[in-house]
């Protein structure tokens, strides 16, 4: 089953990439009133800019490739019962499936 889950978690990464690109795209012009960021290698901008645009660029990025994976992996697990990710045991680890059902850490019911 893990087999399974890679071309769906590399078609879920590049969608979240899209999304992560628009999602900072609104933040940015919110922030800075301009349509596009600023490029490192852009002469007339600032250090202190430069930096910035790329901090919020990062941490959105970052942001959403949580997002996209931590749920591509609750997805497979739901249809096939199978943790793709680390720990992948079955067991509770962590995840928020485990919670929901009552288990303790270890994978034992409450």
């Amino acid at each position: 089953m893990k087999l399974l889950y890679k071309p769906v978690s590399i078609l879920a990464s590049v969608l979240g990439g899209l999304l992560a690109g628009a999602i900072f795209k609104r933040v940015w012009k919110a922030a800075a009133g301009e349509d596009e960021a600023p490029k490192a290698t852009d002469a007339s901008r600032g250090w202190p800019e430069v930096l910035i645009a790329a901090t919020l660029q990062g941490a959105i990025f970052a942001l959403v490739k949580a997002a996209v994976d931590r749920g591509a992996a609750v997805g497979t697990r739901r249809l096939t019962g199978i943790w793709p990710g680390e720990h992948g045991d079955g067991e509770g680890h962590g995840d928020d499936q485990g919670k929901a059902r009552g288990e303790q850490k270890g994978g034992t019911r409450a």
